[in-house]
């Protein structure tokens, strides 16, 4: 149609242009002497300029400019109004929105290949990097590692509370490598071996079960050193998970290899709620402290009743004297080779630790000892013929166990004995002097530790 109407139009200026060509200009003076110009355009079809025959062809042409008129009109409307409603025209939109789409995502897809791009050069960098590292660290000759209380305080973790220099609470201690002779390690089975000595080593952790559940985050796990009864022995396992408003649970497992395996032969419920991860196994109950109290109660595994109760005098309790890590570990019962012991801390002892030898009957005080060393600096203690031991952090992979206080001669003395938490969360450290082991719950994790004693002293508790 734009051909029509271009050919067209080009027709008329053809021949406006041939009759311009043709065209004359005349100039004249009349009688007066004014001068008259005369324009003059021959017809092309007429030879004179009669009045009768210019009419028809002026007729023509106002019929032809008209036609011309109403066919751009026409043009024009069909194009705003009617050109989007053929199928061609829509044919050609969803054709230029599906050409859009593949350009948008062409576009995304780039962006995403260059951002993989960088994020695979950053990670080649830092593995060449860690690469160049652990070459220069074989390389490197090992070093006998500083163990000042100053370095200990660098290695402790800054999630760890006793982290915090400012804090009256920490209390820098010195800690002492002392080479023992190999003639005081005794062998068990020698006639020198009397069954008690000085801390000396910790073995690596041995996994035996993992919590499946966010009540396992922590607890207890035991085995009595010298059970009582026909219905318990020295290998059924016994597990508290202690993440819970109302701990009441006990787990009772055959054996470890039931315990690994998750089938408990039969499950107690204690007739008052357990506090924390305090709580301990000896000759046939359990010992535990009550929730929010410094009630200590002793449950009878056999007939499942409470068989004792007691207030520790004046101990703090539900967060006043607690662990490093927190979790309401303000009384810590144990056993050992000399009987059970509660590790705890008072107001007129300012935090730091006192020890307490406990009737196992009657729960009643037998004798105690304060210590040098603050409680809420430390992560955990467990009792070792008749010696406290504590651990230095709960977090760090590779801590120490940092201080020794022998109750025989009532002395405390910084020590560094390497340990391990392995899962980086230990919250329970047990002893056992039956196996001669630490049982520990490492964030989720049951595992145990082997030890090894020096030569025993000649003194007595």
């Amino acid at each position: 149609m734009w051909l029509q109407v271009s050919l067209l139009c080009l027709s008329c200026l053809t021949q406006t242009q041939q009759a311009q060509d043709r065209a004359s200009l005349r100039r004249s003076n009349d009688h007066t002497g004014r001068c008259h110009y005369s324009f003059t355009v021959p017809s092309p079809e007429e030879s004179s300029c009669s009045g009768g025959s210019m009419k028809p062809e002026m007729d023509g042409v106002s019929s032809r400019l008209t036609l011309l008129e109403a066919l751009v009109t026409r043009l024009l409307a069909g194009e705003d109004g009617g050109a989007g409603t053929g199928p061609r025209a829509k044919g050609e939109e969803e054709v230029q929105e599906a050409y859009s789409q593949v350009t948008r995502e062409r576009n995304q897809l780039q962006q995403d290949k260059e951002l993989l791009s960088r994020q695979v050069q950053e990670l080649q960098r830092r593995l060449a990097e860690l690469s160049q590292e652990a070459e220069t660290l074989s390389q490197r000759p090992c070093q006998q590692t500083h163990t000042s209380g100053a370095k200990q305080r660098e290695n402790r973790p800054a999630s760890d509370p006793a982290y915090d220099l400012g804090n009256g609470a920490y209390q820098e201690m010195k800690a002492e490598v002392t080479e023992v002779p190999a003639s005081q390690l005794i062998p068990e089975g020698s006639p020198n071996f009397t069954g008690c000595g000085e801390l000396q080593s910790v073995g690596d952790p041995v996994l035996h079960k993992k919590a499946d559940s966010i009540t396992g985050k922590y607890g207890v796990w035991l085995q009595d050193p010298e059970p009582q009864g026909p219905n318990y022995n020295n290998k059924t396992v016994w597990r508290i998970d202690t993440v819970g408003k109302d701990v009441r649970q006990v787990f009772a497992y055959e054996d470890m290899d039931q315990l690994s395996q998750g089938f408990p032969m039969k499950v107690l419920v204690l007739p008052e709620p357990m506090e924390s991860t305090g709580a301990t196994m000896y000759r046939g109950s359990l010992y535990y402290q009550r929730k929010r109290s410094r009630s200590l109660i002793r449950y009878d595994l056999t007939s499942e009743r409470l068989a004792s109760r007691l207030e520790l005098p004046h101990a703090g309790f539900h967060g006043q004297h607690p662990y490093s890590w927190g979790g309401y570990t303000d009384i810590d019962l144990a056993a050992d080779e000399q009987g059970l012991w509660a590790i705890y801390s008072t107001n007129t002892a300012k935090g730091a630790i006192v020890i307490s030898k406990l009737d196992p009957e009657s729960l009643e005080v037998k004798r105690s000892w304060e210590t040098n060393i603050r409680k809420n600096t430390v992560a955990n203690a467990f009792i070792v013929c008749g010696r406290l031991y504590t651990v230095g952090s709960y977090t760090a992979p590779n801590t120490t166990i940092n201080y020794v206080f022998d109750t025989a001669t009532g002395m405390g003395r910084a020590v560094s004995v390497p340990f391990k938490n392995k899962y980086r969360y230990n919250s329970m450290v047990d002893y056992n002097h039956a196996q001669r082991k630490l049982f520990a719950w490492d964030n989720f994790h049951m595992v145990t530790y082997d030890i090894r004693l020096g030569k025993a002293s000649n003194s007595s508790s």
